[in-house]
């Protein structure tokens, strides 16, 4: 086959070819950002180019030079080091193959990476090998994502076609004919390699200056006005590499442990006296069950004119204790149920997927097993799937009722009832829960862990024609389907004896797909339902003008339930605590953000990047860092920065329950 680009140089042909080949890379890692913002333009469209190009750019071009520095090593060996047998045709096409094979899977993973992040608003870091390890229906959920999106396979072609047909070759004649070009030869490339040594530890690590720290994730973020847009300036392999085995949780020093204790303390005394009923607690984690898809929470949405897609949930929450602000304290599935069922938010990675998660762990159902509480924790997918059942154990769950043990159940058709990719369909699998529940001595602590409403974003046959598909968001369907096998899971619930004695939680594992701008701030990205309904009427209902997170909701079942003993709870207690001191916290690219009263504030570890009025600006436009009241930004970063360093030194130093022996040494009941 005839080359289309090849290097006439003679003696330096290698090293001319190698350098057009390195700034072809570019031009693939450029096109394939163009992509990524393309697919997922709907996140970006609000205020991406509000930035300033100069920014995006520097940025692109520094993460960009680092990953393609890191992937085309041993190409640049290959191509730069002087050695006779470098002029070898076989040589050469081992170079040439290197140099295909290792950039076209940068751009298979940047690609892929452009649907991922829809779902987890980052790029993808290495923790997902560990997400998915257990996981055994890959398979078929990738082959499904290629059918759906055909045109960007088409894309990756395209590129991998590039890569391999304007491949740059060096002069296919002899370099070392005579004295003089082999003397040229050796001379030229061993300055060159000598050159380009230095060259490549500057670009890998972001700058030339003994100052400069290798670049990481969050140094994105200087670039870009929002945490979510660090995505655009990041490449998924650059992500990779710089958290291969990478230490996840580092200890700031910000306070002494005085000043720290009085800031913000985690530890939880518990009620003086127990004078709470031992009520059941059935904690209902719905699958991307975000604010938006409730019409409810959005009384003024589209002019007032939407309606939501969850009828039952909105008369639920009639009849609950609610919040105006709610949120989830990450973005992924397995973020959601350490904060939920631990009080663990979600702090750099997944709880369950750093070193962190094999620290003694305890929980709503641990705490609640010291009492005499039967528990049980029930996720209709295979049995280990994304590491729920490990952490169910970890955290005091004894039983588990997953797929096998549903199909055991001889009152369900567990082939007929599974949805042929995750999970056995809500509908049957939330009346399971139920009739098992019944067979349970009381009191009982269980939780249940949807599936339905989860890409592939399919429902039963027999739904097709009742829940169709709603304008340009798939997942609308299966909010109807789950909102209606929730109405069934009540209704079968009301019969049972347990019923009247039940605090039920309803909360969603994170958020989903977002077809309103409201929801795709940073702020919003985050919005999750939280409510506590008790058919007794014991708890009040009513919405407060309050923030509530995941976070909070063992604390707060704890203080309902009068729990005496103390236990370590990184949330607050919403029963006890004033509206105005409410608060919430979350992660993302690099970036913590913390919200209490009227304000929202950005912090990058080390500095505040921007302070908002979420209340008057929720689109998070007008940044008051620096024009905010005085002590409002000092305060907010202070409190911040003493919920930061308290959870990485209880992650680090194994500080996660209360040894009952030392509990008159324990730290004093949050601050906050």
């Amino acid at each position: 086959m005839r080359r289309l680009v090849e290097i006439r140089k003679g003696a330096y042909s290698n090293v001319v070819a190698f350098g057009c080949n390195l700034l072809f890379v570019y031009v693939v890692y450029a096109l394939c950002r163009i992509e990524f913002v393309v697919e997922n333009w709907r996140t970006f469209s609000h205020t991406l180019l509000q930035n300033s190009w100069a920014d995006l750019l520097t940025g692109c071009w520094m993460f960009d030079t680092s990953a393609i520095l890191y992937t085309n090593a041993l190409y640049a060996l290959l191509m730069l080091v002087p050695m006779q047998w470098a002029e070898d045709r076989r040589w050469r096409c081992v170079a040439k193959w290197m140099f295909v094979v290792v950039n076209a899977v940068a751009v298979a993973v940047n690609v892929a990476d452009s649907v991922y992040f829809q779902y987890t608003g980052r790029r993808t870091t290495m923790s997902v090998v560990q997400e998915f390890a257990a996981e055994g229906n890959l398979g078929s959920i990738f082959l499904t994502e290629l059918a759906r999106h055909w045109y960007l396979v088409v894309f990756t072609l395209l590129m991998w076609a590039m890569l391999y047909l304007l491949y740059a070759h060096p002069c296919s004649k002899t370099v070392l004919r005579g004295w003089r070009r082999y003397v040229a030869y050796y001379l030229i490339t061993t300055v060159c390699f000598l050159f380009y040594i230095p060259l490549t530890v500057c670009g890998m690590r972001g700058g030339a200056t003994t100052a400069v720290r290798p670049i990481t994730i969050s140094n994105a973020n200087q670039y870009v006005n929002r945490p979510l847009e660090a995505a655009v300036v990041l490449n998924t392999p650059f992500s990779l590499i710089r958290t291969v085995g990478k230490t996840v949780f580092v200890t700031p020093t910000y306070f002494s442990k005085t000043e720290l204790d009085n800031l913000y303390s985690p530890v939880h005394r518990g009620a003086a006296e127990r004078t709470g009923q031992q009520k059941n607690v059935v904690v209902l984690i719905v699958e991307s069950f975000g604010r938006e898809y409730i019409g409810a929470y959005n009384e003024g949405l589209d002019g007032g004119s939407y309606k939501g897609y969850t009828p039952f949930v909105d008369s639920l929450l009639q009849h609950s204790l609610s919040f105006d602000y709610t949120f989830a304290n990450g973005r992924k599935s397995i973020d959601g149920m350490p904060s939920i069922l631990s009080s663990i938010p979600m702090f750099v990675e997944p709880f369950f997927l750093t070193p962190a998660s094999l620290n003694d762990v305890s929980g709503l159902v641990g705490e609640l097993g010291k009492v005499g509480y039967q528990s049980a924790f029930f996720h209709g997918a295979e049995n280990g799937s994304m590491g729920f059942q490990a952490f169910a154990r970890t955290t005091g769950f004894q039983r588990y009722f997953g797929r096998t043990e549903y199909d055991e159940d001889g009152r369900f058709d567990g082939k007929a009832d599974f949805d042929g990719t995750w999970a056995i369909w809500d509908e049957p699998f939330l009346q399971f829960y139920a009739q098992k529940m019944s067979e349970m001595q009381e009191p009982f602590v269980t939780a249940v862990f949807t599936a339905s409403s989860h890409h592939p974003y399919t429902v039963p046959d027999k739904y097709k024609d009742v829940y169709p598909e709603e304008g340009n968001n798939p997942i609308h369907k299966c909010i109807r389907y789950t909102d209606m096998a929730l109405r069934r899971f009540f209704e079968t619930a009301r019969r049972q004896p347990w019923f009247r004695n039940t605090l039920f939680v309803l909360t969603s594992d994170h958020t989903n797909w977002a077809d309103h701008a409201e929801y795709q701030t940073d702020l919003g990205v985050f919005g999750a339902p939280i409510l506590f309904y008790d058919p007794s009427g014991t708890l009040p209902a009513g919405r407060r003008h309050a923030i509530a997170q995941q976070i909070d909701i063992m604390p707060t079942v704890l203080s309902y339930l009068g729990y005496g003993q103390p236990y370590v709870a990184f949330g607050c207690d919403l029963l006890t605590t004033p509206d105005s001191l409410t608060w919430a916290v979350n992660y993302q690219n690099g970036i913590y953000q913390y919200v209490e009263g009227d304000h929202v504030l950005q912090f990058d570890g080390s500095n505040t990047k921007a302070l908002y009025n979420f209340k008057t600006d929720w689109m998070m436009q007008h940044n008051l860092q620096g024009k905010a009241p005085q002590g409002v930004q000092d305060r907010l970063e202070g409190r911040l920065k003493a919920i930061i360093q308290s959870y990485m030194e209880r992650m680090n130093g194994n500080q996660l329950i209360i040894d009952t022996l030392c509990t008159s040494t324990s730290g004093a009941t949050s601050a906050m």
